[in-house]
């Protein structure tokens, strides 16, 4: 695999709550000089982006990263990313709901945001350092039938990132229209490249361009 087609599939990433706009900028043009998928930033930073970065496709994250934040705050929250230049939302379901075995309360809070999002990409950041095996299943069903676009494996800020068991067992309970993205401690070539041979259509990391 070359670094190009890797890179291609890279969700340039930086989401630190410290990341100054000299930060973001650096990033922007890595992403503009390496062609990534795009640039994933807090949502703060979209209008800034959007407006000077007008070639990126631009990827934010809403109720990021605990995942409990009402369905009404993150159906507003993604509406204001949209009107600002986002194409792409990566939203954290409420874990706390998963916990609960309340997954109907989980479905209907993506269908809240899918339809929020229209025609635009839609990823749905489940946390599996959090999950049991079962529940990961579960949401690999409540992810298909809510119409989101993708199922994410982390926030990068949980106890643990993305490891492959849980691309493979994605790869199995997800139907047809639903991409993998992979996200936290890929942080090597290597790691980048299993990732995609095991399944994974997205990988956010903020290691790309240095590495490649």
């Amino acid at each position: 695999m070359t670094n190009q087609e890797i890179l291609s599939r890279i969700d340039h990433t930086l989401l630190k709550a410290v990341a100054s706009w000299e930060d973001i900028k650096n990033l922007c043009d890595e992403a503009l000089r390496y062609k990534t998928a795009s640039v994933c930033i807090p949502p703060s930073y979209i209008q800034r982006v959007h407006e000077a970065y007008s070639p990126l496709t631009i990827c934010t994250v809403i109720g990021f990263p605990l995942g409990y934040s009402v369905t009404a705050a993150k159906a507003r929250e993604a509406e204001e990313a949209l009107a600002a230049g986002a194409l792409e939302i990566d939203m954290v379901v409420n874990i706390g709901d998963v916990k609960n075995q309340d997954f109907e309360r989980v479905q209907k809070e993506i269908e809240t945001i899918r339809k929020t999002a229209g025609s635009q990409t839609l990823k749905v950041i489940v946390e599996t350092c959090y999950l049991t095996e079962a529940e990961k299943i579960r949401l690999c069903g409540i992810v298909t039938a809510a119409g989101a676009d993708y199922i994410k494996t982390s926030t990068g800020f949980g106890t643990g990132g993305a490891v492959l068991e849980d691309i493979l067992l994605f790869k199995k309970h997800i139907g047809p229209n639903v991409k993998i993205k992979a996200a936290g401690g890929i942080r090597t070539k290597a790691d980048m490249e299993a990732f995609l041979n095991a399944g994974c259509h997205r990988i956010g990391t903020s290691s790309a361009a240095t590495l490649l």
